[in-house]
């Protein structure tokens, strides 16, 4: 088996990112945290994050940027930045955000998040004026402890949709 591969991502993904984001999902949040998500919010948010013409349109976002992990031509974990869109009184589009960070089931402790995560806030300080901002879920405690590693601590919250079911996300912000 060769070694996990890490590039940008390009248009010619897009279905492999949907695919491997929807799956990353559901072992995350309904499996792994087992949030009691109502199955026709958790359609609704999935469908609309995850689809390969949805996916198709965030990798042409002016100012996002995308990298995969792929083996073999597998996605095994992605990593998305871009403008700023959290809601926090000090955040700014200028900014730059981690909008995801994602590892499948499969290709947990090989590392890849962690050199994705790297990647990523390299691009985030060369690219963004001011801080750097991420959202993540309340209950996902070692997400958390991995950003407070990288100097990220919480400065808000806030509600996010899926669906119509609300999770409650912490604002983390370094700089």
């Amino acid at each position: 088996m060769t070694e996990p591969v890490i590039r940008p991502a390009t248009d010619a993904d897009a279905q492999g990112l949907a695919d491997l984001g929807r799956q990353t999902f559901i072992d995350t949040f309904v499996t792994g945290f087992g949030i009691p998500y109502p199955s026709d919010d958790l359609t609704v948010y999935l469908d609309a994050s995850f689809s390969a013409e949805a996916i198709r349109t965030k990798l042409k976002e002016p100012g996002a940027a995308w990298w995969v992990a792929e083996r073999d031509g597998e996605l095994l974990a992605f990593a998305n930045t871009g403008p700023n869109t959290l809601p926090h009184p000090d955040g700014r589009p200028s900014h730059a955000e981690l909008r995801r960070l994602y590892v499948s089931k499969a290709a947990q402790g090989l590392g890849l998040g962690t050199k994705l995560l790297k990647i990523a806030l390299d691009w985030m300080e060369a690219n963004g004026d001011g801080p750097l901002w991420i959202g993540v879920w309340s209950g996902n405690e070692k997400a958390q402890k991995l950003y407070a590693a990288y100097g990220f601590e919480k400065a808000g919250g806030y509600q996010y949709p899926v669906g119509r079911w609300m999770d409650d996300e912490f604002i983390l912000r370094r700089g």
